[in-house]
């Protein structure tokens, strides 16, 4: 305890030399804007620029699913605009079979690492952590602000990779070899695979910096009485995400280098005995095999990397909401925790088709079916939260409600997927991309879009439009479910994933009007994102102003800067913690705020 105490003096003695410079923050405005908002290393400025960043990612990622789409719900027709979108990519307007999958895979990876382990993370652990537990900044501001560039870095990379003459990756977002490590294997194989394999190297340092930050943010700049058991649930969600990234990402890292060597260097880590047009290649030793580990070591922790900062959002958007204390806060952290060690130790079950031993699946097969007690538990928390609660349904906690049936309905289907002998029917089809697309894609979007939705007014110091934020809740709900939920009835079918034209197919031609159905609403659930990011940006500039300290009443330590928090966050000294951050309809009153000491005069809230 002791130690908590000289790291909370220590953090309070920087606080006041801070506040100091604080008291220079009229000078501010003199920095150039380059200093202000290009090289920021304001947290909250380089949160944002990660949110922008996101944003724009998301809507190419968006565009290229509609794209692909047009050709699974329309396969006989042709769209001459294409040609002219995609030149030689889409001859006679008609998407060309290979740029098909460079569609898949890049719509993949960008909405899988850019949009939601950047955008979530990036923008909300930034803009959160030092705000949530009363900290002027990030431990390593300079580090921070490098995070950001070496994601720019990575984005520019992936950027260009799409404008080279062979076309960007395509080898599916997971990029296996050997179709990924021979550049004769496909055009998709050549030099977009590199820079995908380089962009992704440069991802991964970002992630990293990052990770290491909110980490030792968490640890160490907590203000005078913060506890780690006073916690909100967001940054406990923010710091277990922190954690899964610095230690999940390097493994990934490595794979990607060993294939850059495999391309470029003649090595053999990930091939043996390959025939390409008759000819018998040199490589031998190696195995694809070995790619696939470390590419799901990464790939299983990577889900919850996403869904841990939806989780966390979501349960305090749903107390604050409801206006009630969340239920078992305890059991919540807990069961982060356990989230944490378990999603280490099920990347397996994405590998039950690879002639695994049966006996290892087995292992495999219980330690995934154990993952879903810890969710449930979460999911039960969540609910008795709701339960009784006085809901205000703010578009935040319409959000937050529908991340909740999002996460129950695709989680629900991982079941059927964790079972090893279902699996060997269910892998590769449509129902394992309905399953994951509920699960981690649409809900945790659906976190992200709460996140912003609450936090905007500390953001921007303005309110995002209602009436466009409902619009935008209740056409992505109802298309997410109409896109994704009819994909399992096809998978349970049998019909695979990643094909490019299924009319040719006896067994799957009934599936026609299906899928011209759900390519119908996946274009009117893009334009409700384009909705939304009209109102995004309009909001920022000509939105309603703020005019209170805390809109929505809350408890936690963001809420007691200013409107518009300057860089060092608190004028003056940061507020102490006295009680946690879930104090709501308790003692007679709406809600009690954390800097609010135990039996004082509460009367002034």
């Amino acid at each position: 305890m002791s130690s908590v105490v000289t790291i909370n003096e220590a953090s309070v003695g920087q606080s006041i030399q801070h506040g100091a410079h604080h008291d220079e923050h009229h000078h501010e405005h003199h920095q150039s804007f380059i200093a202000k908002y290009v090289f920021s290393q304001d947290h909250k400025t380089i949160a944002k620029q990660f949110l922008v960043t996101g944003i724009i990612w998301a809507f190419i990622g968006g565009l290229f699913s509609v794209i692909f789409r047009l050709q699974l719900g329309y396969p006989q027709s042709t769209f001459p605009w294409l040609e002219d979108l995609l030149g030689h990519w889409a001859k006679g307007g008609k998407i060309q079979p290979e740029f098909y999958y460079a569609l898949v895979t890049m719509h993949g990876t960008i909405l899988v690492f850019f949009v939601l382990t950047a955008g979530l993370s990036g923008t909300f652990s930034n803009f959160l952590i030092p705000l949530q537990i009363g900290a002027r900044d990030m431990a390593s501001p300079l580090l921070n602000c490098l995070s950001y560039w070496f994601f720019f870095l990575a984005s520019i990379v992936m950027l260009s990779s799409l404008f080279v003459q062979t076309g960007p990756a395509s080898g599916g977002w997971t990029i296996y070899p050997p179709l990924s490590a021979l550049g004769d294997a496909s055009s998709g194989s050549k030099i977009g695979m590199d820079l995908w394999l380089v962009s992704m190297a440069f991802f991964i340092v970002s992630s990293l910096l990052g990770g290491l930050n909110y980490i030792t943010t968490v640890l160490n700049m907590r203000t005078k009485g913060m506890s780690m058991t006073r916690m909100p649930l967001t940054i406990w969600a923010f710091f277990f995400t922190a954690v899964l990234g610095v230690l999940s990402f390097p493994v990934l890292l490595s794979g990607a280098i060993l294939l850059l060597f495999d391309r470029n260097l003649g090595t053999s880590f990930f091939l043996s005995d390959i025939v390409v047009a008759g000819k018998v290649l040199p490589n031998e030793g190696g195995s694809a095999i070995l790619f696939q580990h470390l590419f799901w070591f990464l790939g299983h922790p990577e889900v919850y990397i996403i869904l841990l900062p939806a989780m966390g959002m979501s349960s305090e958007i749903l107390s604050v909401n409801s206006r009630k204390p969340i239920f078992g806060y305890m059991a919540m952290v807990g069961s982060m925790f356990a989230i944490t060690i378990l999603a280490f130790l099920v990347w397996a079950h994405h590998m039950f088709v690879t002639g695994l031993n049966p006996f290892l699946g087995a292992f495999f097969v219980l330690l995934t079916l154990l993952i879903a007690v810890p969710s449930a538990i979460k999911v039960f928390n969540w609910l008795t939260t709701l339960w009784r609660g006085n809901i205000r349904f703010t578009p935040a906690m319409l959000f937050a409600i529908g991340f909740v049936s999002l996460f129950i309905s695709g989680g629900l289907t991982g079941i059927f997927l964790g079972n090893s002998a279902l699996d060997i029917h269910l892998h590769d089809t449509y129902f394992v991309i309905a399953h994951f697309h509920i699960v981690m894609g649409v809900a945790s979007f659906f976190g992200l879009f709460a996140g912003v939705y609450h936090w905007y007014p500390k953001m921007f110091g303005r309110y995002m439009n209602n009436t466009l934020s409902y619009i935008h809740f209740w056409i992505t709900i109802i298309g997410a479910y109409c896109i994704f939920w009819p994909m399992h009835y096809e998978g349970l079918a049998g019909m695979p994933r990643r094909y490019y034209d299924f009319s040719n197919w006896e067994s799957f031609k009934m599936f026609g009007g299906l899928n011209e159905f759900i390519s119908f609403v996946s274009m009117v659930v893009f334009a409700a994102q384009i909705l939304f990011i009209i109102n995004f940006f309009y909001s920022i500039w000509k939105g309603r102003k703020v005019t209170t300290m805390n809109p929505w009443n809350a408890n936690t330590l963001e809420w007691t800067t200013p409107i518009r928090p300057g860089h060092g966050n608190w004028v003056g000294e940061i507020p102490e913690v006295h009680r946690w951050p879930y104090d709501y309809s308790k003692d007679g009153k709406d809600f009690i705020m954390q800097d609010v000491p135990v039996g004082a005069d509460e009367s002034k809230h």
